[in-house]
């Protein structure tokens, strides 16, 4: 099947998403307010979702793999919310004052998360990141960040930094010129030159932040040994390690990634599956850090940090649904994770099985529940980090050929794969499966 075959039997599927395109697109730019929920030629609008399902405006139905940016590890509409709903109908959606369910919620954070000695509500993961380099250089009384080439910590400007290729141009207009002189760039996996770089900036070093599964890189998992260096030279330097656990955070394990690594950061940032799907970010952490924004405490004006929260920030609704959706996972712990683990695991191998049964090489990235696919150019390659992706592999192919073909066989998917949750079954498992093999097939042809 063509190029224009898999294009024209997206079109054809989806003409009332078409539609819907057009006026979106005379309202927002690009027709979308949120830059990767574009899929060219035009996204499909999506019109209900349960469990491991959704449909769209033209009644086609997909097994989901993107599951809400990947926060919706119980799936969607899941049977535990029923109780949650009836509450917040009570409770109200927003109070913007203190109340009892912020504090149940941050105590239940701080049983299961090993950095939480204190922690802050916000209301999403880019707030979250942003507000913890602001109090990194704030304790630290040093500039200088470094992140990872292909690392996505959200929008602010001080991290929208290096995320896509080439790694070497600003990812945005409009930020404040000389602003990158103090966010450098390390190499993800690498660390003799991340040890240079972290040596040449050991004088004004304020923190390193990563993700132990980079996100926005398809789900490369970090080295043990590469957290570990990073664990150890920022103790030594007295700069700060965050991890962004913003989507790691009770995936990876009820802990997160800092309890599967079993690496402690200074600093976490997390959100999406702890929020259930409700707007949640949390930065959790070292309470001397912490004590930074405490307002209780006299300082003179500009020695402590401000950290706002948002209008938005412990919402009755958020805090119900983030508790119930933890207190879940923590309760039903054992089977959650094992269950969405093996399926993960499953995904993985099968996916690489079925395009390599037709002669197409391939590789998987993830952990646990999350999988990423690449496509090597070289059946030999092994791919360590995105800026080895970028020359290694084909990527675009995975973003636009596979993804379409793959959404008319019945599945969404990101990165080539995406977030298993609890309510994907075995049989969906192998229904995703099936439906590479049929696309790596025509990909073939």
């Amino acid at each position: 099947m063509s190029r224009v075959d898999y294009l024209s039997q997206y079109r054809e599927r989806t003409p009332r998403s078409i539609e819907l395109y057009q006026r979106s697109a005379n309202v927002m730019p690009g027709g979308i307010s949120h830059r990767y929920r574009h899929i060219a030629p035009h996204p499909f609008f999506m019109k209900a979702g349960s469990g491991s399902r959704i449909w769209d405006v033209d009644g086609n139905e997909y097994i989901d793999l993107w599951m809400g940016h990947f926060a919706l590890i119980l799936g969607h509409k899941p049977a535990v919310f029923k109780d949650a709903f009836e509450e917040i109908a009570q409770a109200g959606v927003h109070w913007g004052l203190p109340h009892e369910y912020q504090i149940q919620f941050g105590e239940l954070l701080q049983e299961i998360v090993p950095c939480a000695e204190k922690l802050i509500f916000g209301v999403s993961g880019t707030e979250a990141t942003m507000y913890a380099v602001r109090l990194a250089r704030a304790f630290t009384r040093k500039s200088t960040v470094l992140k990872v080439a292909g690392g996505w910590h959200g929008g602010n400007s001080e991290l929208v930094w290096a995320v896509n290729s080439p790694f070497d141009k600003p990812e945005s207009a409009g930020l404040t010129p000389g602003i990158d002189a103090y966010t450098k760039i390390i190499r993800y996996n690498d660390p003799e030159s991340t040890l240079r770089t972290i040596h040449s900036a050991k004088h004004d070093l304020a923190c390193v932040i990563i993700e132990p599964v980079l996100g926005g890189g398809g789900f490369i998992p970090a080295d043990p040994s590469y957290l570990e260096l990073l664990r150890e030279e920022t103790r030594k330097l007295g700069a700060l390690l965050i991890f962004d656990e913003v989507i790691t955070g009770c995936r990876l394990s009820l802990g997160g990634a800092q309890e599967a690594y079993g690496i402690k950061p200074d600093l976490a940032t997390m959100g999406k599956v702890l929020g259930g799907g409700a707007n949640l970010g949390v930065i959790a952490g070292r309470g001397d850090v912490l004590a930074l924004c405490d307002p209780t405490l006299k300082r003179e004006k500009g020695s402590g940090v401000v950290v706002g929260g948002g209008t938005f920030s412990c919402s009755p609704m958020s805090m119900i649904l983030g508790y119930r959706t933890v207190q879940y996972l923590k309760t039903h712990s054992g089977d959650v994770y094992s269950t969405i683990d093996r399926r993960g695991q499953r995904l993985r191998e099968g996916t690489i099985a079925a395009l390599k049964r037709h002669g197409i090489p391939a590789g998987a990235f993830g952990l646990g529940s999350l999988c990423g696919l690449y496509l090597p150019r070289n059946a030999a390659v092994a791919v360590r980090n995105p800026e080895e992706m970028e020359k290694l592999a084909d990527v675009a192919r995975v973003e636009q050929e596979f993804k379409i073909r793959m959404i008319n066989h019945g599945v969404f998917t990101a990165h080539g794969g995406g977030a298993v949750s609890t309510a994907h079954s075995e049989e969906d498992i192998e229904r995703i499966i099936a439906a590479v093999e049929a696309v790596a097939i025509e990909m073939a042809t």
